[in-house]
């Protein structure tokens, strides 16, 4: 047994008293090692002879343990006895002031335990069996007198204070499969704010945690803004445990990473984010990490919406730059093309990343389809898209300026003119659709087909029969609200609805100018926009062929042998060339 130093010597040469070693502090109060690099001579003696027969030094662990405590650690430590520690969790936790804070007493073979836990997490069957084990527990002879350190069990903590009972317990005790050990209070307290629960053993500086939690959970049932006529009917819910496993279970490669993040200091929200290892870019998944380790807000109770905002950055860009998705198959069907899924606890959508436009005008039930109806389901959803965007802009300029109408089509306009100007009345419409809209969320589902009525016979029948509003505009208007939509990604059809009014404005104030270079502008700004390196208007701009064609055209399944240039993959290759 190697000696331990009790309290600094003089050191050689010196007489007098023993001089300790003066403490250095840096500017934030914290304790530099340089005071703790003193050993008396005899035991710097043993470290040159270990060196020279080249065995590292030793130390014991309370020598180790001794060596250097800030502040912080002192705070952290789990105390032995009861009364500091509930009041240490008091101090934190609110233990007494919470009602759902709850520090349970119980005594085990004759040792003192103490719970911790959330009253709304834990798990009452798996807490209520491994209570039962512990009550049938013999702490005797066999375990306190006996050297467990010789167990074959590897631990986490080792020689603390009270340490036995803590690994008879581990070991023997508590049949759980998801328990670990710590000597870290504030690690105890972040395992149980997540729903797992903390054992005390009075005595020992180390804890048991125990993750054996319950949360409300809906059913994992179909997504109602990603619905197919045939396809799978499962969707994400609320719980990142549960949504990573609907991943996992259709992409049981074993390089499929899931890295855990978290974020805000208050909400200390989970964040898992998602890539295959071999086939993703290892700079793209960098790059999002850093993001997210570098997001320094109080808290993320919106989930993936804000987290969104701050790792993309501050823009007020309508245009949704990544797309979210509630289905598992899509989201499967991302990480195989080499793109990153970021999941966030409480929060059914998730994020994929990069994106372009043309990721947000895709659906899955074109690949649900043979590849002629896909194509055909495809371009049909193209052409509502450009509807919802250019026709009441240039169906007003048509109007507005009878000279640009082409051969044949001289009897586009009204035949006879409202009360209100053209411009005012599309105006007023669209406000009115999107307040119906708004409506229709927060009506109860048995009132929403009376709404529907309601909006349809009484607002625009008699707005058109009282002369406000002339057939057309309200026809026009229908085909595009039709095609907003039949717009796969919820957050393109909102940002599409805002550039038809500023087209619409732009028509009726400059005319075809006005229409030209919003267009080229509108075009121009997307072109400028990037998705984490990502040209957002690729395959368009910049131009790549073999890219755009496969988004124009629903191609056989065995025909798609690499995997599109925009992610970058470090494995290119789908299938095998034949």
């Amino acid at each position: 047994m190697k000696k331990m130093p009790i309290k600094p010597k003089p050191l050689s040469g010196h007489e007098g008293p023993a001089v300790e070693p003066k403490l250095e502090i840096d500017r934030e109060g914290n304790i530099l090692p340089s005071a703790y690099d003193w050993r008396p001579p005899e035991f710097k003696e043993e470290d040159e002879e270990e060196k020279r027969e080249g065995r590292e030094p030793e130390r014991d662990d309370s020598e180790r343990s001794a060596k250097r405590k800030g502040p912080d650690d002192e705070k952290d430590r789990i105390a032995a006895d009861f009364k500091d520690l509930k009041k240490e969790l008091e101090k934190q936790v609110g233990l007494n002031q919470s009602f759902d804070v709850v520090f349970r007493e119980m005594v085990f073979g004759g040792h003192k335990t103490g719970i911790f836990y959330y009253n709304g997490f834990a798990k009452d069957t798996v807490l209520t069996m491994i209570l039962d084990r512990m009550s049938a527990a013999e702490i005797g002879h066999r375990t306190l007198d006996g050297d467990l350190s010789e167990s074959p069990v590897a631990h986490t903590v080792q020689s603390g204070e009270g340490q036995d009972a803590v690994q008879f317990f581990m070991d023997a005790i508590i049949p759980h499969i998801q328990v670990k050990e710590t000597d870290k209070l504030s690690e105890v307290i972040d395992n149980v704010s997540m729903g797992a629960s903390g054992f005390f053993f009075e005595g020992s500086t180390t804890a048991i945690v125990v993750d054996a939690k319950s949360f409300p959970v809906r059913s994992t049932e179909e997504p109602d803004l990603e619905r197919v006529v045939r396809g799978a009917r499962d969707g994400f819910v609320e719980t990142l445990l549960t949504n990573v496993t609907l991943v996992r279970r259709r992409i049981r490669d074993p390089k499929l990473k899931l890295e855990m993040l978290r974020a805000g200091r208050r909400t200390h929200t989970d964040i898992c984010m998602a890539y295959i290892d071999d086939i993703c870019d290892a700079e793209l998944v960098e790059a999002i990490r850093d993001k997210i380790q570098q997001v320094d807000v109080d808290g993320l109770p919106l989930a993936e919406k804000q987290l969104e905002e701050a790792i993309i950055g501050k823009s007020w860009n309508p245009y949704p730059m990544v797309r979210y998705s509630e289905r598992p198959d899509i989201v499967s069907v991302h990480l195989l093309e080499g793109h990153v899924a970021v999941f966030v606890d409480t929060s059914p959508s998730v994020i994929i990343l990069p994106t372009t436009f043309f990721h947000h005008v895709q659906h899955a039930e074109e690949y649900r389809q043979t590849p002629t109806v896909g194509t055909y389901l495809r371009w049909v959803r193209f052409i509502g898209i450009a509807a919802s965007i250019f026709l009441l802009p240039l169906w007003f300029l048509l109007v507005t300026s009878p000279e640009l109408k082409p051969a044949g089509l001289e009897f586009i306009g009204p035949q006879k003119n409202g009360r209100l100007p053209l411009l005012a009345q599309f105006l007023i419409a669209e406000l009115g659709i999107d307040l119906m809209r708004m409506a229709a969320v927060h009506t109860p589902t048995p009132l929403a087909t009376a709404m529907g009525l309601v909006a349809a016979i009484l607002v625009g029948d008699v707005a058109v029969k009282s002369g406000l509003f002339v057939n057309e505009v309200i026809l026009y208007l229908a085909i595009a609200a039709v095609g907003t939509f039949a717009t796969p990604s919820y957050e393109l059809s909102l940002a599409n609805r805002l550039t038809r009014l500023v087209l619409l404005v732009a028509a009726a104030v400059f005319k075809v100018p006005g229409v030209v270079i919003g267009f080229t502008v509108w075009l121009l700004y997307l072109a400028s926009r990037r998705s984490y390196n990502a040209p957002y208007m690729w395959p368009f701009i910049p131009f790549n062929f073999k890219a755009l064609n496969e988004i124009l055209v629903r191609r056989p399944f065995l025909t798609g042998k690499t995997r599109m240039s925009l992610t970058r993959t470090q494995d290119s290759t789908r299938q095998p060339k034949v």
